[in-house]
């Protein structure tokens, strides 16, 4: 016999953390930063074949300062780098990003000095969607997983201590430039 039993119907036991959490995820409002075929894509998903206002997304927002999801679908140039990472500074706490496509993931087949070789060179990235272009249900998919994760998301002095954890971790991975792998 558990509490479940004791309580009358219509009580529900929860933490602020849990319904903070479902709030944000029921409720994103994605920055539109489309820069190439994956851009398309995205649009896709918001039409009514794929409708994401199914998940609380139905406005994309043009000002960063409305919105609290950064879709970065596409390429990103040397010069685009830093209005990216301006549009990302200007953006509410809390806030996420997801990089849509090879090309913002990796840079793509664009290894050359103009294309920045992965958006997380730029912003911390959350969710990493792959593909050429990658399809709209795909794009759902990764969104549906971020609300996963958003929902676990702490508040206060405990996402403080999570930013700080995650932030030294950063610090002491190793650079991409030294790192070993199948293709050195």
């Amino acid at each position: 016999m558990g509490i479940e039993e004791k309580l009358p119907s219509g009580v529900l036991l929860t933490t602020v953390e849990g319904v903070a959490g479902y709030m944000r995820k029921a409720s994103f409002w994605p920055a539109t930063f489309g820069l190439a075929c994956c851009a398309i894509e995205m649009m896709t998903s918001g039409g009514p074949k794929y409708d994401l206002g199914r998940f609380g997304m139905e406005v994309f927002r043009a000002s960063p300062r409305q919105a609290d999801l950064m879709i970065v679908a596409g390429r990103v140039s040397q010069k685009m780098a830093p209005v990216l990472r301006q549009i990302y500074d200007q953006m509410p706490e809390p806030k996420w990003v997801l990089a849509m496509g090879v090309c913002a993931s990796s840079g793509g087949m664009f290894n050359n000095y103009a294309v920045v070789q992965g958006v997380d060179h730029v912003v911390p990235v959350d969710m990493y969607l792959p593909g050429c272009p990658p399809r709209p249900e795909m794009l759902i998919d990764a969104i549906l997983k971020l609300h996963d994760q958003v929902q676990q998301t702490k508040l206060g002095a405990n996402r403080a201590a999570e930013v700080a954890e995650l932030e030294t971790a950063a610090l002491r991975a190793l650079p991409t430039s030294e790192m070993k792998g199948l293709l050195r």
